[in-house]
């Protein structure tokens, strides 16, 4: 029998529950106005910064395949700069952290070994496959 995991099903009731408590604390300490013009600002600011990153990591991949290497690294960049983006769309202040440190080159390679790590467990115990 699979064992069920209930992880997303938390995380999916528990996320929108915490965002929401960080608006309403922002917004009891700067004012309502202001807490909605800072999502709006971050949201802005991470299609800007989503669409910067992502071109650059877009053309450092391609740079290697030109010259014959894997882009893998790039590849998981891509991803964190994408998932970044996305959460500094997704109003919220918590989001917004976690997307602005998906979206700079410093701490990326955090969320890269993190990501190569769950990759890896996946693959020792035989739930991700690779077949050629």
């Amino acid at each position: 029998m699979r064992r069920r995991n209930y992880w997303p099903l938390l995380l999916l009731i528990a996320a929108p529950a915490l965002e929401l408590w960080g608006i309403m604390k922002v917004s009891s300490w700067i004012g309502g106005g202001a807490a909605l013009l800072l999502m709006l600002l971050t949201a802005a600011m991470g299609v800007y910064w989503a669409r910067k990153e992502g071109l650059r990591v877009l053309l450092e991949a391609q740079r290697q395949m030109q010259s014959g290497q894997i882009p893998g690294q790039m590849m998981i960049d891509g991803l964190c700069v994408l998932l970044g983006g996305v959460l500094l769309i997704i109003p919220g202040f918590f989001s917004d952290l976690i997307g602005i440190s998906l979206i700079f080159p410093w701490t990326r390679p955090y969320y890269r070994k993190l990501i190569l790590g769950w990759i890896e467990a996946r693959m020792r115990n035989g739930s991700i496959t690779i077949r050629r």
